[in-house]
């Protein structure tokens, strides 16, 4: 979908030489609101408190992978607007993947994800994906129930926007609710001077839209009447009669978009009126009407669109380049351009934990594939929302869609498409700020990878227009060095980085002798250039409402189910836990288990611990300068999430763990200021007798001696860790033997790759293991080549 349009000047019109107001405007447009949308694919639709949140993001620029950003924040909130974390993730080709840990003690309600590239934060804050996330939790004192409520409001839309006297105009009938709208609804159409006479009446496509026609007569006032099937009903005006304007009527094919003008009691009649089609902010379509008519009428054909699909905004203007009707329309709506996986093989059991794989095609043009393979329950419960509805409709549209993945599903109603867009208007832009040649404001340029701003203070001042040298440190690899020269301000730039381990710089400044560099009382900052952007809007209305929690809590069937996973995987943890014991029964004591007999007492004492020595082994921390920075990843089920103050806490199985400091409790923000050249031993304990989860740390003592050499410890003052992309967890495909003694594999999601990729001609294969109880499977697979057409396939697989 490359060049997704080319601009098509009608052969029965001629184009318009001279460059007028509304071609500035044209030019204007394409050159200044190129704008990105986001969708957020999650594992699960629900989740339980303790649970991951796996997401694979795409961002779009138009109908295609954008490639304007190359960042992507995303952010979990709360249901008051507390930022719980947030992670920023490298955008590939426009996608990126990542995952929130979610704490166990997390309370009961409906959460918030919001996505965002950089770039995105110069246009309306509403256009930022937010999605919808309800957690559980059994010990919350409050309940998460759908709302019973049914409160709707609703409006009547004439195609075009014009509603002319004599000119049959239909009309789209759009409901609105911040809870649940009515399952299905009727309606009728009344003059309020004999209002027991319907003029025609209409029935609800889907719980959003119907549709109706109506020829209206000067003077009389006309209504909606609707009644939903619980018997509410409310009453809708319909727009005054006019006696004169543009009436625009539209109807598309698989041919393409025709479109109908017809003037009313106009002076000049549709003599130099202007026809502009647009997709995704840009040119596609226009064409001058020379003769002097009060009708005309023309095919747009979807080569415009080079065959793909998409909305296109018709817009009319008048011979001042006046804006007199608009409508948004459907490319092929009965002709989705959407691939399927190509399958090469495929061996499917529902034995309990039995291995299952599915091979995809090497000779496919599509290369790279999001995976998701979860358990099927046989409900056919449709998707409420999916890549292609954010793709073509929800990614634009601000206004709340109740299940809009129906419009691109297998048995849509173009219909029911159709009405909606009569019912939306396009709000990436305003034709009339356009024609007026407003420019947004664009403050955050799109820019690659991330950037950060060093300030070196050398005896308390500033160090400008001064030689430096920035030793630049990766995680374990080795330092490199590289001179650079601090500007009128004192600052040193790093740009255009892209790397997911602690960067640690050091910096170096020339002596007053310029012959060697050195560090003599010089203090160093790093600041992200790429930040994100505070939220300053509201969270969409949801269908979810927080109750009192009775004496027995009831929970959903999935939400106990991934409980009883969480049991699980504890259970999994500790057996690997017993296993390696056993390994250790018999062996004489090495240096550091006489190092924790000397540190530790015996509350801390636990053989399910793991243990770092900072005293007869070398560690490699000499890099860090937070020893919470450096155990993130050293020991399994251990994880960090960042507090208010930006400190690292740490997490044992999603549980917050307690933090000594030689066994005395302690916080985050005081051992980030403990130097680890001072650290003698840091010990992780999981489910420790009285002490429970927990990470001590204990300091050198007596004649103790670091294992680091003198070399790297060697003038640490003057380094700062830099932080850049999160590093997605890995979703692992394991069998549950029978050391594991999980009696009820629940699980489920069983499989979750956003990056499984063809290589040298080795089929793609999905592979999983089977729960205890899973059928069939809902397998879905995402794609796109590089011409940006779109791979889409959901099956089941028994």
């Amino acid at each position: 979908m490359k060049n997704i349009f080319g601009v098509l000047l009608l052969s029965m019109v001629q184009p318009i030489l001279a460059q007028t107001k509304l071609e500035k405007a044209i030019t204007n447009l394409e050159n200044n609101y190129d704008q990105e949308k986001v969708y957020l694919l999650t594992d699960k639709a629900q989740y339980a408190a303790g649970d991951k949140i796996w997401f694979k993001s795409f961002v779009f620029d138009g109908y295609n992978r954008s490639p304007l950003s190359t960042t992507l924040f995303v952010e979990l909130y709360s249901a008051d607007k507390k930022l719980i974390d947030w992670k920023t993730i490298l955008l590939t080709n426009g996608e990126g993947s990542g995952d929130f840990q979610l704490k166990e003690d997390l309370p009961e309600q409906v959460y918030f994800v919001r996505a965002y590239t950089p770039y995105m934060t110069n246009f309306n804050e509403d256009f930022q994906m937010v999605k919808t996330i309800p957690v559980y939790n059994p010990n919350s004192p409050e309940s998460l129930v759908i709302s019973k409520s049914t409160d709707w409001s609703a409006k009547a839309f004439p195609e075009g926007g014009t509603f002319i006297s004599g000119m049959p105009t239909k009309f789209a009938v759009r409901l609105s609710s911040d809870t649940t709208l009515p399952e299905n609804w009727t309606g009728k159409v009344i003059d309020t001077q004999n209002p027991n006479t319907p003029i025609t009446t209409f029935k609800s496509f889907d719980k959003n839209v119907a549709a109706f026609t109506i020829t209206p007569t000067l003077g009389k006032k006309y209504q909606v009447v609707i009644q939903d099937n619980a018997g509410k009903t409310k009453t809708a005006d319909l727009p005054q009669v006019a006696d004169s304007g543009l009436h625009l009527e539209v109807n598309s094919s698989k041919d393409g978009i025709k479109y109908t003008l017809k003037g009313v009691n106009l002076k000049q009649q549709l003599q130099n009126y202007k026809v502009i089609g647009t997709i995704n902010n840009h040119l596609a379509y226009k064409a001058n009407i020379k003769q002097i008519n009060n009708e005309a009428s023309s095919l747009i054909p979807t080569k415009i669109s080079n065959g793909a699909n998409g909305v296109l905004q018709l817009t009319i203007f008048d011979d001042q380049d006046n804006l007199v009707a608009q409508r948004l329309c459907f490319i092929k709506p009965n002709n989705l351009k959407i691939e399927k996986a190509e399958i090469i093989g495929q061996s499917i059991k529902q034995t309990p934990r039995s291995f299952n794989s599915i091979d995809l095609s090497p000779e496919s043009y599509f290369k790279n594939y999001t995976v998701l393979v979860n358990e099927d329950d046989g409900s056919n419960k449709p998707e409420e929302d999916n890549i292609l509805s954010a793709l073509w409709l929800t990614g634009d549209f601000t206004s709340k869609i109740d299940s809009p993945a129906q419009y691109f599903s297998k048995n849509a109603n173009s219909e029911a498409l159709d009405a909606l867009l009569i019912s939306e208007n396009w709000k990436r832009f305003d034709w009339n700020s356009v024609l007026n040649g407003t420019v947004p404001a664009i403050k955050n340029n799109s820019q690659k990878f991330l950037s950060y701003r060093i300030k070196p203070i050398k005896n308390n001042a500033l160090i400008i227009n001064s030689n430096v040298t920035l030793v630049l440190r990766l995680g374990k690899e080795s330092p490199t060095i590289n001179p650079f020269k601090t500007d009128q301000n004192g600052y040193v730039y790093l740009n255009n980085l892209s790397f997911d381990d602690p960067l640690e710089v050091s910096v170096f400044a020339n002596s007053d002798n310029n012959k060697e560099a050195n560090a003599d009382n010089l203090f160093v900052t790093a600041e992200p250039l790429v930040t994100p952007i505070t939220f300053t809007g509201n969270f969409p209305s949801t269908k979810y409402k927080l109750v009192k929690a009775s004496g027995n809590k009831t929970l959903p069937p999935t939400i106990s189910r991934a409980i009883n996973t969480q049991k699980n995987t504890q259970k999994i943890e500790n057996a690997e836990v017993e296993i390696e014991q056993v390994k250790l029964v018999g062996k004489k004591k090495d240096p550091k288990e006489e190092l924790d007999k000397e540190l530790s007492s015996g509350m801390f004492s636990s053989v399910n611990s793991t243990i770092f020595d900072f005293v007869n082994e070398n560690q490699y921390a000499a890099g860090f300068t937070n020893i919470l920075d450096w155990l993130q990843g050293k020991a399994a089920g251990l994880t960090f999430q960042r507090n208010s103050s930006g400190a690292n806490v740490p997490y044992i199985r999603g549980q917050q763990a307690k933090l000594y400091l030689d066994e005395v409790p302690t916080d985050p923000t005081m051992v980030a200021n403990l130097s680890i050249n001072n650290i003698a031993m840091v010990k992780i304990l999981k489910g420790a007798g009285l002490v429970g989860d927990a990470v001590a740390i204990y300091t050198m003592r007596g004649n103790m001696q670091s294992k680091v050499k003198e070399k790297e410890t060697k003038q640490t003052n003057n380094s700062s860790i830099i932080k850049g992309y999160d590093k997605p967890s890995e979703f692992l495909v394991e069998m549950i033997d029978e050391n594991a003694k999980v009696e009820n594999d629940t699980r489920e999601t069983l499989y979750w790759n956003p990056n499984l990729f063809d290589s040298d001609y080795v089929p793609p294969r999905i592979k999983f293991f089977n729960n205890d109880s899973a059928k069939q499977y809902k397998v879905l697979i995402i794609s796109f080549d590089e011409d940006d057409n779109i791979l889409y396939d959901q099956q089941i697989f028994k």
